[in-house]
């Protein structure tokens, strides 16, 4: 969402929101990628364009959106802890980043949220990202938790996206993949009707069951899927449902990368 509509949003209610926004990829005027900056000057002036836009005087949670490999982790979140100094930001995260370099930017300045891709078709984090965070004591923010809308059975063919829509420019949305990835998706519509919800419903549930540090922030546009999604709130896990469906969508059930090539590349660094 547009950051000037944010603010407008939440005049007059500051208080009973929490706003988190992030800097680090760089885009031109006509939204395309132009590369990932983590330095300190940008790091200033993003926060100082994001507080004018959202016509705040201090950001809550402040991701570094993508780590930028060209930039010593310790100088990026040098700088976000002078801003935290300055009472311009109150808390730090990050975004697809290694534990290696989660370690480093811990040793700076706490990290508070490692905002990762986390859901019923990605799992990887499992390995060494969630163990890494626990063990340090960071949120882990779980995004895409529907899966861009895949794991909500929206769409089943092609025709279901319009022309526009980047997941046709997603491995996973793609030809054979596609195809793979809708029989996995059968078995998690059969445990939503066992337990009575959607599976959107379901796979948010599911995410919310692996542990209290763990928030996922599926994304929408429209307010009825809001509702719905706030419902999954209500649906209570069994030990035995959880196992059910980690054995019906295992690590590495997906087929595609989450990515495209250039995508992952800017992944887990």
């Amino acid at each position: 969402m547009d950051s000037l509509v944010i603010g407008k949003a939440i005049k007059g209610r500051r208080e009973k929101v929490i706003i988190a926004t992030k800097f680090g990829v760089v885009r031109g005027k006509k939204g395309e990628f132009l590369g990932v900056n983590g330095k300190p000057h940008y790091v200033r002036s993003a926060c100082e364009s994001s507080l004018r836009r959202l016509d705040l005087d201090v950001i809550d949670l402040y991701y570094q959106h993508r780590v930028d490999p060209e930039t010593p982790i310790e100088e990026t979140m040098g700088a976000m802890a002078q801003l935290v100094k300055e009472g311009k930001v109150r808390y730090l995260g990050l975004s697809e980043a290694a534990p290696a370099t989660i370690r480093r930017a811990h040793t700076v300045h706490p990290v508070t949220a490692l905002q990762t891709e986390y859901s019923l078709w990605t799992r990887d984090v499992e390995t060494e990202i969630r163990p890494t965070v626990r063990e340090l004591g960071i949120g882990f923010v779980a995004y895409s938790p529907l899966g861009r809308g895949f794991l909500a059975s929206r769409f089943k063919k092609k025709d279901d996206f319009e022309e526009s829509d980047y997941r046709l420019s997603s491995p996973r949305f793609q030809d054979q993949n596609f195809e793979q990835n809708l029989r996995f998706l059968e078995r998690i519509e059969e445990i939503a009707r066992n337990k009575k919800c959607k599976p959107a419903q379901l796979a948010i549930a599911w995410v919310l069951a692996q542990g209290k540090d763990i928030v996922p922030i599926p994304g929408t546009k429209r307010q009825r899927f809001l509702e719905e999604n706030v419902l999954a709130l209500k649906i209570a896990l069994t030990a035995s449902d959880v196992e059910r469906l980690n054995q019906a969508a295992p690590v590495g059930v997906a087929a595609g990368a989450r990515y495209d090539e250039a995508g992952m590349r800017r992944v887990n660094i």
